[in-house]
Protein backbone atom coordinates (compact mmCIF):
# COMPACT_ATOMS: atom_id res chain seq x y z
CA UNK A 1 0.00 0.00 0.00
CA UNK A 2 1.04 3.07 -1.37
CA UNK A 3 1.05 5.85 1.70
CA UNK A 4 0.89 9.75 0.42
CA UNK A 5 0.98 13.11 2.54
CA UNK A 6 1.27 16.96 2.07
CA UNK A 7 3.05 18.52 4.52
CA UNK A 8 1.88 22.07 4.65
CA UNK A 9 4.28 25.01 6.11
CA UNK A 10 3.59 28.66 6.62
CA UNK A 11 5.96 29.25 3.51
CA UNK A 12 3.43 27.57 1.30
CA UNK A 13 0.84 30.06 1.23
CA UNK A 14 0.62 33.77 -0.30
CA UNK A 15 2.05 36.23 2.76
CA UNK A 16 -0.06 39.46 1.89
CA UNK A 17 3.01 41.56 3.78
CA UNK A 18 5.31 39.63 1.29
CA UNK A 19 3.26 41.01 -2.16
CA UNK A 20 2.46 44.36 -0.61
CA UNK A 21 6.16 44.71 -0.31
CA UNK A 22 6.70 42.85 -3.76
CA UNK A 23 4.55 45.39 -5.30
CA UNK A 24 5.43 48.38 -3.42
CA UNK A 25 9.02 47.78 -4.69
CA UNK A 26 8.39 47.50 -8.51
CA UNK A 27 5.93 50.65 -8.35
CA UNK A 28 8.98 52.75 -6.97
CA UNK A 29 11.47 51.52 -9.69
CA UNK A 30 8.62 51.66 -12.31
CA UNK A 31 8.01 55.00 -11.69
CA UNK A 32 11.75 56.57 -10.59
CA UNK A 33 12.77 55.14 -14.12
CA UNK A 34 9.59 56.35 -15.75
CA UNK A 35 10.76 59.87 -13.83
CA UNK A 36 14.24 59.50 -15.14
CA UNK A 37 13.61 59.14 -18.63
CA UNK A 38 10.87 62.45 -18.92
CA UNK A 39 13.53 64.23 -16.89
CA UNK A 40 16.51 63.47 -19.54
CA UNK A 41 13.61 63.87 -22.24
CA UNK A 42 12.81 67.27 -20.74
CA UNK A 43 16.50 68.45 -19.94
CA UNK A 44 17.34 66.76 -23.81
CA UNK A 45 14.56 69.51 -25.60
CA UNK A 46 16.63 72.41 -23.97
CA UNK A 47 19.43 73.97 -25.73
CA UNK A 48 22.05 76.17 -24.74
CA UNK A 49 22.06 79.04 -27.13
CA UNK A 50 22.27 82.95 -27.01
CA UNK A 51 19.09 83.67 -28.87
CA UNK A 52 15.61 83.39 -27.64
CA UNK A 53 13.69 79.97 -28.92
CA UNK A 54 10.70 79.83 -31.04
CA UNK A 55 6.76 80.12 -29.36
CA UNK A 56 5.92 76.87 -29.05
CA UNK A 57 9.67 74.92 -28.79
CA UNK A 58 11.27 74.32 -25.66
CA UNK A 59 13.10 77.21 -24.14
CA UNK A 60 16.80 78.18 -24.66
CA UNK A 61 19.05 77.81 -21.88
CA UNK A 62 20.61 81.20 -21.63
CA UNK A 63 22.73 80.40 -18.04
CA UNK A 64 22.07 76.18 -17.95
CA UNK A 65 20.07 76.94 -14.69
CA UNK A 66 17.30 75.38 -15.94
CA UNK A 67 18.39 72.79 -18.10
CA UNK A 68 20.36 71.67 -14.59
CA UNK A 69 18.04 71.86 -12.28
CA UNK A 70 15.35 69.63 -13.69
CA UNK A 71 14.39 66.31 -10.93
CA UNK A 72 11.80 63.87 -10.63
CA UNK A 73 11.22 62.42 -6.54
CA UNK A 74 9.08 59.34 -6.20
CA UNK A 75 6.20 60.74 -3.51
CA UNK A 76 5.84 57.74 -1.12
CA UNK A 77 2.42 58.73 0.20
CA UNK A 78 1.03 59.10 -3.05
CA UNK A 79 2.41 56.69 -4.73
CA UNK A 80 3.49 58.63 -7.96
CA UNK A 81 6.62 60.51 -9.29
CA UNK A 82 6.71 64.76 -9.85
CA UNK A 83 9.02 65.98 -11.85
CA UNK A 84 9.41 68.66 -13.06
CA UNK A 85 12.29 72.23 -12.73
CA UNK A 86 12.91 73.18 -8.57
CA UNK A 87 12.02 76.98 -7.96
CA UNK A 88 14.78 79.13 -8.60
CA UNK A 89 15.26 82.70 -6.84
CA UNK A 90 16.08 85.44 -9.15
CA UNK A 91 14.63 86.88 -12.52
CA UNK A 92 11.17 87.47 -10.90
CA UNK A 93 10.99 88.50 -7.54
CA UNK A 94 11.57 85.25 -5.79
CA UNK A 95 11.17 83.28 -8.84
CA UNK A 96 7.44 84.56 -8.50
CA UNK A 97 5.66 87.33 -10.20
CA UNK A 98 4.07 89.30 -7.94
CA UNK A 99 1.00 90.34 -9.63
CA UNK A 100 0.19 86.44 -11.10
CA UNK A 101 1.50 84.21 -8.85
CA UNK A 102 2.72 82.69 -11.57
CA UNK A 103 6.63 80.75 -11.20
CA UNK A 104 9.48 81.38 -14.02
CA UNK A 105 9.26 77.66 -15.06
CA UNK A 106 5.00 77.68 -15.36
CA UNK A 107 5.31 80.82 -17.45
CA UNK A 108 8.08 79.20 -19.89
CA UNK A 109 5.76 76.33 -20.07
CA UNK A 110 2.52 78.09 -20.50
CA UNK A 111 2.87 81.62 -21.15
CA UNK A 112 1.54 84.45 -19.87
CA UNK A 113 2.17 87.95 -17.88
CA UNK A 114 4.15 88.62 -15.83
CA UNK A 115 5.62 92.05 -14.15
CA UNK A 116 9.49 92.51 -14.19
CA UNK A 117 10.93 95.38 -12.67
CA UNK A 118 7.16 97.46 -12.23
CA UNK A 119 6.74 95.99 -16.60
CA UNK A 120 4.47 93.99 -17.65
CA UNK A 121 6.33 91.59 -20.07
CA UNK A 122 4.23 88.71 -21.99
CA UNK A 123 6.13 85.75 -22.30
CA UNK A 124 5.27 83.07 -25.25
CA UNK A 125 4.78 79.41 -24.61
CA UNK A 126 8.09 77.55 -24.67
CA UNK A 127 6.42 74.02 -23.70
CA UNK A 128 9.23 71.48 -22.33
CA UNK A 129 7.95 69.14 -19.58
CA UNK A 130 4.53 68.06 -21.61
CA UNK A 131 6.10 67.43 -24.38
CA UNK A 132 8.69 65.11 -22.61
CA UNK A 133 6.35 63.68 -20.94
CA UNK A 134 3.85 62.55 -24.12
CA UNK A 135 7.21 61.23 -25.73
CA UNK A 136 8.07 58.83 -22.67
CA UNK A 137 4.26 58.02 -21.61
CA UNK A 138 4.57 54.92 -24.35
CA UNK A 139 7.79 53.22 -22.67
CA UNK A 140 5.54 53.39 -19.13
CA UNK A 141 3.88 49.84 -19.51
CA UNK A 142 6.67 48.17 -20.66
CA UNK A 143 8.41 49.74 -17.28
CA UNK A 144 6.19 47.32 -15.29
CA UNK A 145 6.74 44.27 -17.36
CA UNK A 146 8.11 41.49 -15.46
CA UNK A 147 8.46 43.76 -12.25
CA UNK A 148 6.80 41.68 -9.31
CA UNK A 149 8.85 38.52 -8.70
Amino acid sequence: MLKMGIRMTQQSFFSAAKIQRALDRATRRALSKFGAYVRRSARSSIRKRKRSALPGKPPSSHSGLLKRFIYFAYDMSHESVVIGPVLLHGGLRGGISSKTGKTVPELLEYGGRAEIRGRPVHYSAHPYMGPAFEKEIPKFPSLWRDSVK
